[in-house]
């Protein structure tokens, strides 16, 4: 069957080389090549490519997850990918300087198998934007599931094309009128609802939440509708939390499972107002209070209030994954042997669930300056930044992200559900903006970035020359400095354990379950990552020793800790061993030694490992399972233990 189903995938993307630029060296362009790879091994092929060349591929991980990255004639990283676990690792690349340089495939963490490599095809890179958009929508063409792009320019959809294929069952075509899920863009929709209803006297932002839900739980502070549409709540996230529970995406989910989530709930995570922390739990109740005051069902408010005041007639609230959206794109993932059909997140109306189009969204941006649904007033109260308690100016405003990109001010949301991908970029002082729309679970919002730069570069802050660059003192630290920062650091925020190491004289990061991610030094304590726009910088303590770390990303800082070093022996995990149950998420959990690893194994869930971190901390191997922090009565009995990944924290396991 696998052999079967690549032979399909191979006819599909089958090229002819380009002749007006040249490659030589171990791959060429239609050749596939075999490869085998065992753990830690590197295949580095070598080539030799000309300028302004875009060159794009991927490699089918037939039996091995891989990273993939290109390295210049001097070592330096030029980008990595590593997207997929399983099935094309798609990869693309724009060569700026003539020269030799090295594609490298390695296995993700200790894995090892069977992959084969192709590079699909090599071209000049376009200088008109439509075909430098071609070339960046390369992966999502042809028989791929695909995705549709517009570009508004001074309030006109001025560019806007269909790639690749909404159904592979039915072999039908992406077009620009099948609406599309677009996931948590969505917020600003169900935010816009409430302040329509607050413009009709029907609730105030300031009103405790428990005025219109009471059924919720009294924790002790308020959580007001400002608190749950800027993600200030202190709520626990369903989608980080049910999987604890052995949930999976396409599970049945009742929204008043949601709300009983809620219910089950003893403490906040954080005091309403005092953190920012992204909440999807928040905006399914969002939606039951535009219900339960305006006395319609979420999807016909919306239709009625927005999608038909701004003609928006291929738009749609799906209210639930088995209804049918005339014309709607199926969404794909990977699997083993290719593609695979995905579902919809249930009772996700209100947090996300709205298909639509990029017309429609073209009408909807349009808003922001027209003020045609809600008014002027009501649309700056929606991109109007929250206040944290601290004082603290957040770049969050009610279900949409407000800040500026190289200089442009931008509101800006992305949108995922389990397999379709969303951005929606908006630039009021040019009444500009973007839209990708894919259902493709391996398409990156980061292209919605690389088609701002194409399409509004004159209104961009131009990154420094590259003869500048050249001639920039380049930062070396040396080796004996750079072992201070190496260990395991700890973004207790986050959940995740990130462990810096020496490879080659050079510091890189290993994110606990990610890929590793090299270090390029701007000082002798300050670092960048290459690959993704993050920075970290080490601090050292009273005595000298680094023994605290900022890490900055998306415009947050956060802290990371050290964490000592701990290996417990086997007796030491079988401390650990026993039945848990949490009666918040009414679950059991069994740990268990197994190959001196520390196992949790749960009725509906693959073994999970557990990482040793620190003394009685551990961190999983799988998303949801993000740190576990063992509690010991005085006797120093091992009682309890904690789950935190991030948006969700703290979920209590009382010992059996």
């Amino acid at each position: 069957m696998r052999v079967i189903c690549l032979l399909i995938l191979l006819s599909a993307i089958a090229c002819t080389p380009n002749s007006d630029v040249t490659i030589s060296g171990d791959l060429q362009p239609g050749v596939m090549e075999e490869g085998t790879l065992e753990q830690e091994e590197v295949k580095a092929y070598q080539l030799t490519l000309d300028s302004n060349t875009f060159i794009y591929g991927y490699v089918d991980q037939i039996s091995v997850d891989v990273v993939v990255e290109l390295k210049d004639a001097e070592g330096k990283l030029v980008q990595s990918f590593d997207q997929p676990a399983q099935g094309p690792e798609q990869f693309s690349f724009v060569i700026e300087q003539t020269g030799d340089y090295t594609l490298e495939v390695t296995p993700f963490e200790e894995e090892s198998g069977e992959y084969t490599i192709l590079i699909k095809d090599i071209e000049p890179l376009a200088k008109d934007p439509e075909k430098r958009v071609d070339q960046l929508m390369a992966f999502f063409s042809g028989d791929n599931p695909g995705a549709s792009i517009g570009v508004v320019q001074d309030g006109k959809l001025t560019f806007a094309k269909a790639y690749g294929k909404a159904n592979l069952t039915h072999d039908l075509d992406f077009e620009l009128d099948m609406p599309t899920n677009i996931g948590s863009v969505s917020k600003q929709f169900t935010a816009m609802s409430v302040l329509l209803l607050e413009q009709e006297g029907k609730l105030s932002l300031d009103d405790d939440v428990r005025k219109h839900i009471p059924e919720l739980p009294d924790l002790g502070e308020v959580v007001t509708v400002r608190h749950i549409l800027n993600h200030t709540n202190g709520w626990r996230e369903v989608y980080n939390l049910m999987p604890i529970r052995g949930w999976y995406g396409e599970d049945k989910l009742l929204k008043s499972e949601v709300l009983h989530m809620l219910q089950q709930q003893t403490e906040f995570q954080a005091l309403p107002g005092e953190e920012y922390n992204y909440n999807n739990s928040a905006f399914i109740m969002a939606a039951e209070i535009v219900e339960r005051l305006s006395g319609q069902d979420f999807p016909a408010f919306v239709k009625e209030h927005i999608f038909e005041p701004l003609e928006m007639n291929d738009s749609y609230v799906r209210s639930n994954p088995a209804e049918i959206i005339p014309r709607a794109t199926q969404g794909y993932s990977n699997g083993e042997t290719g593609y695979i059909e995905s579902g919809d997140l249930d009772a996700a109306y209100g947090a996300g669930a709205i298909y639509t189009t990029p017309a429609d969204l073209t009408k909807w941006l349009n808003n922001f300056a027209s003020g045609q649904v809600g008014g002027k007033e009501v649309v700056e109260k929606l991109v109007t930044p929250g206040i944290l308690n601290s004082g603290d100016t957040m770049t969050y405003a009610l279900g949409i992200g407000v800040g500026a990109y190289k200089g442009l001010k931008r509101y800006a949301h992305t949108g995922a559900d389990i397999a379709h991908r969303a951005c929606l970029y908006y630039f009021p002082e040019i009444r500009g903006g973007v839209i990708t729309l894919s259902n493709n679970a391996s398409f990156a919002t980061a292209l919605a970035n690389q088609m701002v730069d194409i399409f509004f570069s004159e209104h961009l802050e131009q990154a420094e020359p590259e003869e500048e660059k050249e001639n920039a003192e380049t930062v070396t630290v040396a080796e004996d400095i750079l072992k201070h920062y190496t260990g395991k650091y700890l973004a207790e925020e986050m959940g995740l354990v990130i462990e810096y190491i020496l490879e080659d004289g050079n510091l890189v990061a290993h994110p606990t379950g990610q890929s590793p991610l090299p270090l390029e030094p701007t000082t002798d304590t300050s670092f960048q990552y290459r690959g993704i726009e993050a920075s970290v910088v080490f601090h050292p303590d009273a005595e000298g020793k680094y023994t605290r770390a900022t890490h900055t990303q998306g415009g947050s800082d956060i802290l990371l800790t050290r964490m000592p070093d701990y290996d417990p022996s086997p007796e030491a995990l079988a401390e650990y061993s026993g039945k848990y149950f949490s009666e918040e998420l009414e679950t059991f959990y069994t740990l268990t030694v197994k190959d001196s690893l520390l196992i949790a194994q749960h009725r509906n869930l693959e073994d999970i490992e557990l990482i040793p971190g620190k003394a009685d901390h551990f961190n999983g191997n799988v998303f949801f399972f993000g740190e576990i922090a063992f509690e010991r009565n005085n006797g120093g009995e091992v009682t309890a233990f904690t789950v935190s990944n991030g948006r969700t924290k703290g979920v209590l396991f009382e010992r059996q």
